[in-house]
């Protein structure tokens, strides 16, 4: 038995220790947000955090999540009232929408760090997530959006 928290709930699974964490999220909780691309940590799909820090849910194994915080896309703001979560609507940034989930749940952990993040701050935290189609420029700009309304409602 494997137990954490996840998205601020306690859980408890019986699971392969080595499983990785992003199928017991996907499969065995439920939780479809995070989504399977690669399946060697390249391409940032399934990032996810673990006690607040970003990780390759697919190379994460579930034993690793033992009696710590394990945060997904769902778990950010449920009702999608994130700043990062309304710069993204407000600016179009996805596409095909495939790989957003991963490139929120990073730009949340630069975030979480840094307020005011610069261009470079910026390409140095999404490096590791890739986006097919191309949507680096909005991915930044709601990076910059999402810090500004941070600062607007005094939550930064």
């Amino acid at each position: 038995m494997i137990e954490f928290t996840l998205n601020g709930e306690p859980r408890a699974i019986e699971i392969e220790p080595e499983t990785p964490l992003l199928w017991a999220i996907r499969d065995e909780l439920g939780l479809t947000g995070t989504k399977f691309g690669c399946g060697i940590g390249q391409c940032g799909a399934c990032t996810i955090h673990l006690d607040g820090e970003p990780v390759r849910g697919c190379l994460t194994p579930v034993s690793a999540a033992a009696g710590r915080a394990v945060t997904t896309i769902e778990g950010l703001d449920p009702d999608g009232e994130h700043p990062l979560q309304r710069a993204w609507i407000e600016l179009s940034v996805p596409q095909c929408g495939y790989c957003q989930s991963g490139q929120i749940m990073s730009a949340a952990a630069l975030l979480s760090g840094n307020a005011a993040p610069s261009d470079a701050d910026i390409d140095d935290a999404m490096n590791g997530n890739i986006c097919r189609c191309g949507s680096y420029g909005r991915i930044r700009a709601a990076i910059h959006r999402a810090a500004a309304l941070r600062e607007e409602e005094g939550s930064a």
